[in-house]
């Protein structure tokens, strides 16, 4: 029985395109552990995978991955167990969370039972009518980070963490 901890997740994908369901795969997963407090607690999953198909110019266009690069690293099923062991029982929190669910859900051939938090929705909350993509609302919340050792992926849990937090505020 999967019971939900005290901890969450902030997580974000690139893919190889648009929709699980035209054939496109995950190339990239980042997870950032954080605790009750959302505070980071040092955990951290990040996995580049090799989709086993080209991936669209618009897509490496986004994320700056390509084939070239993504060869050399195993597929999902090689970090499935892991992921999954990351993950049991814990919130996940994304910026237009559902569509990265979809891609780990298809990859997985499962529905995970995680609860999940979607930024985007809160945004939307917040404010409405306005533009909330993950660039506009750093801008519009002021969110600086000014050093980090993550990139990709990673860079983009780390600022959805940030928006997070400062939208969980505005809701109080």
């Amino acid at each position: 029985m999967i019971t939900l901890s005290d901890k969450k997740v902030v997580m974000t994908t690139e893919t190889t395109g648009f929709s699980p369901k035209e054939g496109h795969k995950l190339v990239e997963i980042a997870a950032i552990e954080i605790d009750e407090n959302d505070i980071q607690t040092g955990a951290v999953f990040h996995a580049y995978i090799n989709p086993e198909q080209q991936i669209s110019r618009e897509a490496t266009a986004v994320h700056g991955l390509n084939n070239k690069f993504l060869k050399q690293y195993p597929t999902f099923a090689a970090y499935k167990d892991n992921f999954l062991h990351f993950i049991e029982g814990k919130k996940i929190i994304g910026h237009h969370i559902n569509f990265d669910m979809d891609f780990i859900n298809s990859e997985l051939g499962f529905e995970l039972p995680n609860k999940i938090t979607n930024t985007l929705e809160m945004a939307k909350k917040a404010f409405p009518g306005q533009r909330n993509s993950l660039f506009h609302l750093r801008e519009r919340l002021n969110i600086k980070i000014k050093k980090s050792p993550y990139n990709g992926a990673l860079l983009d849990a780390l600022q959805i963490l940030e928006v997070y937090k400062k939208l969980k505020d505005t809701s109080k």
